[in-house]
């Protein structure tokens, strides 16, 4: 039963940052624009 005390907590952690970016996209949809901005192309005259 050793796979359980080391498999569970990570899991449990995984979960819990998965639900977490979730409910923050969910609440604030902008959040990813400030993370990743968009790509703007260089001109050159």
């Amino acid at each position: 039963m050793s796979i359980f005390k080391t498999d569970m907590p990570r899991n449990f952690a995984i979960g819990f940052l998965v639900g977490a970016f979730i409910v923050a996209f969910q609440i604030s949809p902008e959040l990813g624009n400030q993370l990743l901005p968009e790509a703007v192309a260089a001109t050159f005259s």
